[in-house]
C-alpha cells in the first residue's frame, strides 16, 4: 500500500494548528482562491409539504427509492418554462420550493437561479438518473412531479450522514428518513474515497491548507479524509479522496454535523 500525505495541513489560524495522519490520500480544493469565503449564512427555504407513497421501496444503484405521491402545492400552479443558471422569477421560485420540499439543498428560496440552485438541480438529476446539464426543462419538471425519493441504507433515530459514491451526493438522515440531499464530488478513480462505516472525529471551523489547496470547514471521518467545502465541485468525481461540497452548502451543513456523528460511505 502506498503511503500518502494527509489532506489536512497548516490551518489558516495558528491557534488551531494540528497534525493529521500522513497515511491518507491527498484531497483538497484548488489552490487558487480569489476571495475569502463569506461568513456562514442560514438558509431560509420555503416549507412546502410533500408526502411519500406507501409503495414498496426498490434499490436502483444505491439507496432504496420509491415513487413519491405529490399533493397539490403552489409550485404546480405556476407556468414551467425552461430555466437555467441566470434565470429569475416565479418559475425559479417554484423550482426552489419544490426542490426544498424534496429535501434538496438549494439555499434560500429567492427566485434567483444561482450556484446553490444549480447544485440542487445537479443533485436532483443525479438521484433521478437524468443527464447532468443543469437545465430545467419539460423532462425535469415531469420528474419533479413524480420523483424517486431516496431512502437511507441505515435507519438510525439519531442524525447521520451517508455518502453515495455512485450518485455523488451526500444524504443527511434522521429517524430512518433522508432530511437533506447535497451535490458532491468524491474521490476520482485513481484516488478513491474509502468506503465503510465511520464517525466524524474532528472538525475545523475555517480554512485548512493542504499541499493541494484549501479545505473549507473540513469534517474528518477517516484519518485525513474529510467532508469539506470547496470552490470547485464538478458533477464528476474529481477529488483526491475527500468529499467536496460547495462552500455555501458546507455553511448550511456545518451546524447539522458534529463530532461522533455516524457517517457511511458506499457505492
Amino acid at each position: 500500500m502506498r503511503t500518502m500525505r494527509s489532506c489536512a495541513a497548516r490551518p489558516r489560524r495558528a491557534a488551531i494548528a494540528a497534525a493529521v495522519s500522513t497515511t491518507a490520500l491527498l484531497c483538497a480544493a484548488p489552490s487558487a482562491l480569489a476571495a475569502q469565503a463569506p461568513p456562514p449564512a442560514a438558509a431560509t427555504p420555503s416549507q412546502v409539504a410533500t408526502s411519500a407513497a406507501a409503495a414498496p421501496a426498490v434499490v436502483v444503484g444505491g439507496p432504496a427509492v420509491r415513487p413519491a405521491s405529490v399533493a397539490t402545492t403552489p409550485w404546480r400552479s405556476v407556468a414551467r418554462p425552461t430555466v437555467r443558471q441566470g434565470s429569475h422569477g416565479a418559475a425559479v421560485v417554484a423550482l426552489q420550493d419544490r426542490l426544498t420540499a424534496l429535501h434538496y439543498d438549494v439555499g434560500p428560496v429567492d427566485g434567483d437561479f444561482g450556484t446553490s440552485t444549480l447544485h440542487g438541480v445537479y443533485a436532483f438529476r443525479k438521484v433521478q438518473g437524468l443527464h447532468l446539464d443543469g437545465i430545467v426543462g419539460p423532462r425535469t419538471w415531469a420528474a419533479l412531479a413524480t420523483p424517486r425519493v431516496p431512502q437511507p441504507r441505515h435507519t438510525l433515530t439519531a442524525s447521520a450522514v451517508e455518502i453515495d459514491l455512485a450518485r455523488r451526493v451526500v444524504y443527511l438522515t434522521k429517524n430512518g428518513a433522508v432530511t437533506r440531499i447535497v451535490d458532491a464530488s468524491p474521490g476520482k478513480a485513481s484516488t478513491p474515497t474509502p468506503t465503510g462505516a465511520f464517525t466524524i472525529t474532528r472538525r475545523i471551523d475555517g480554512w485548512r491548507r493542504s499541499p493541494l489547496g484549501l479545505l473549507w470547514r473540513p469534517n474528518y471521518f477517516h484519518e485525513g479524509y474529510a467532508l469539506h467545502g470547496s470552490t470547485s465541485v464538478p458533477t464528476y468525481a474529481a477529488s483526491h479522496g475527500c468529499v467536496r461540497v460547495t462552500v455555501p452548502a458546507m455553511n448550511r451543513l456545518w451546524p447539522k454535523l458534529f463530532v461522533g456523528e455516524h457517517l457511511w460511505v458506499y457505492r
